[in-house]
């Protein structure tokens, strides 16, 4: 199939690109690595007046840590790039075990981080892992700046809370505690494929094996990324045991989730592999510990 037909722009600087969304009003995408938008367009699911293309422009591609020890992300970062970053591997483990199960290297070669959390697929992995990681997603217009937390970007399905001139410009994800350990899990009918259900935890726990935070998102569940609250409730501030895990991964998958039902799998089905892989993340989380990586 073809797309429909459409304006092409290819601005250099940020400052055209963000007049143009003015210009088009909501009528105009922006095109990043292309790996979702393509074959929408191709489709005909999405029918915009206007691609404007972002890899020309300068200042996107930024991968550097802060003095606090936060790692800011320029939307345009290539999610290949991310997983193999050094710095990455050493202190965020978690990231790069979430983009191995990202689709196929080639399609990471060109799919942008940026890209992908704008693009609020509810099964797809890097907004879950957004709110595992307390990510914060800074979004710029002809107005300025402003900054949200992962947990109020998402707004539903392929829904964000940016405005038709607002583009995602940078995340920045917090460092992981000494304390913090981390899970990751996806159920996929083969690997590449989106997963029929996946969670993301981290879990702070101290020598008494008392857990001091707890964050704990999951995928293909709901209309965006779920937090697991009731869960994260009850795991907080209470010894770790195998016990309580049961609990948790049993009350995330009964009451944090709504889960559709749809060719791929049922609502009834999708609980019971949450409740599964909850479980099993957890307890990835007291071994797979940061400070030892």
């Amino acid at each position: 199939m073809k797309p429909p037909p459409f304006r092409y722009h290819a601005p250099t600087r940020l400052e055209e690109v963000l007049e143009l969304l003015v210009r088009y009003g909501g009528d105009a995408r922006p095109l990043a690595g292309g790996q979702s938008l393509v074959p929408a367009l191709n489709f005909r699911l999405s029918q915009p007046g206007a691609l404007i293309d972002l890899n020309r422009v300068s200042g996107l591609d930024h991968l550097e840590e802060s003095a606090d020890g936060s790692l800011r992300v320029g939307a345009m970062v290539r999610q290949r790039r991310l997983e193999r970053h050094p710095l990455v591997q050493q202190q965020w483990p978690l990231i790069v075990e979430v983009l191995h199960h990202v689709a196929h290297p080639q399609i990471r070669n060109r799919g942008t981080v940026g890209g992908s959390l704008a693009h609020a697929d509810p099964a797809a992995e890097l907004p879950a892992l957004a709110l595992a990681l307390d990510m914060t997603l800074t979004v710029q217009s002809p107005r300025g700046k402003r900054t949200l937390p992962a947990g109020q970007f998402f707004t539903g399905m392929f829904a964000t809370a940016m405005a038709p001139d607002e583009l995602l410009v940078e995340m920045q994800i917090p460092p992981l505690s000494p304390e913090a350990g981390w899970g990751f899990r996806e159920v996929a009918r083969r690997h590449g494929d989106y997963a029929l259900v996946g969670a993301v935890a981290v879990l702070e726990v101290d020598a008494q094996h008392i857990c001091r935070r707890a964050r704990l998102a999951l995928f293909s569940v709901g209309d965006g990324p779920v937090r697991a609250q009731k869960a994260e409730a009850l795991l907080t501030g209470q010894a770790v045991s195998e016990q309580l895990i049961d609990q948790a991964a049993h009350l995330a998958a009964a009451e944090d989730i709504d889960p559709p039902g749809d060719i791929h799998a049922s609502a009834a089905f999708r609980r019971f592999l949450a409740r599964n892989i909850v479980a099993d993340v957890l307890r990835q989380a007291l071994k797979n510990r940061v400070k030892q990586t």
